[in-house]
């Protein structure tokens, strides 16, 4: 690739180190030379390749489709979550935890086929925008992840997404905004069932839980379908933590890895949290880590000249 492949992150040693791996990885010759088979990089989705703050984008889906079947169950006016989220109060539905969540997500994600899923998320995808950024969501992606992604693809690198996401509602977006074709898209799912309907086959998406692709599920499906061990690994939270772990730690094959954390210290452009907050993207343990790991900290408001693309660079999903 010629040129300089990262413009829009500022000189320092944050860029020098992405090229340098890629270009020691890549590059015949070179002791550290990684065949192109074994040439994996996983990225994180929320927060990591798009903006997750006040909650992550799902959440909103989640919103916007209770209220489309709220006439359908007036008791939820009476129940947690779902007063909280009828009301808009997306915060308390989330503090509910992982059993609330799991409730609303069910509710609003099954009782389709996929395919049907896929239209619902695109109409949406095609309307929603972002309360504070004025943006639809699939501008508030990140230029300069998007320049990562295109420079390890240049350089013979296959790029997952790894995500506590839903696959099927990633799937929907993830070629035509980050290039990463849906085989490539790991995340958590929910069950679902083969039948005919009219003389055709579909896939029927149940309200049961399949597998929750967080922690150290990130690793578990990584393996289960990928089946190697990446040497390059992109997150912004703990929710990573156990996948750049993988990534990086105990390697029996003595393959160069690579390990980088996208820190939020923008409030101005974006916003800044890490520690403290809960309900997406906290960043405790693994900003501890990170010296004694060798994994690389991206301060967002030092190491990016922008955040997010104009309008008229941003793929829409239509």
């Amino acid at each position: 690739m010629s040129g300089d492949p990262l413009p829009s992150w500022n000189e320092g040693k944050v860029k020098e180190a992405i090229i340098d791996f890629v270009a020691r990885t890549s590059s015949a010759g070179s002791s550290d030379y990684v065949p192109v088979n074994e040439r994996i990089a996983v990225f994180d989705n929320d927060g990591t390749l798009w903006c997750e703050m006040p909650v992550p984008v799902q959440a909103y889906f989640v919103n916007d489709r209770l209220k489309a079947l709220e006439p359908l169950h007036p008791e939820w006016q009476r129940t947690e979550p779902y007063k909280s989220m009828l009301a808009g109060d997306i915060k308390t539905a989330m503090a509910t935890g992982i059993k609330g969540l799991a409730e609303l997500v069910m509710v609003t994600h099954a009782g389709m086929t996929t395919d049907e899923f896929s239209l619902i998320v695109r109409s949406w995808l095609a309307k929603a925008r972002h309360p504070k950024l004025n943006r639809h969501f699939t501008e508030t992606i990140y230029q300069p992840m998007l320049e990562v992604l295109a420079f390890l693809r240049a350089r013979g690198f296959a790029t997952f997404i790894v995500s506590g996401g839903g696959v099927e509602f990633m799937r929907v977006f993830a070629e035509e905004v980050y290039g990463v074709p849906s085989h490539q898209v790991i995340g958590s799912s929910i069950k679902t069932h083969f039948e005919m309907r009219g003389g055709k086959p579909v896939l029927s998406r149940e309200p049961v839980l399949d597998f929750f692709d967080d922690k150290a599920g990130k690793p578990v499906n990584i393996n289960k379908h990928i089946g190697r061990r990446p040497i390059a690994c992109f997150g912004n939270s703990d929710g990573d933590r156990e996948m750049l772990i993988w990534t990086t730690v105990g390697r029996t094959d003595e393959r160069p890895s690579f390990g980088l954390i996208v820190h939020h210290t923008d409030a101005d452009r974006e916003f800044a949290y890490d520690r403290q907050h809960v309900l997406s993207g906290q960043l405790d343990k693994a900003w501890d880590e990170a010296e004694t790991r060798g994994w690389i900290l991206a301060d967002m408001k030092n190491d990016w000249k922008t955040v997010f693309p104009t309008a008229a660079r941003t793929a829409q999903v239509h």
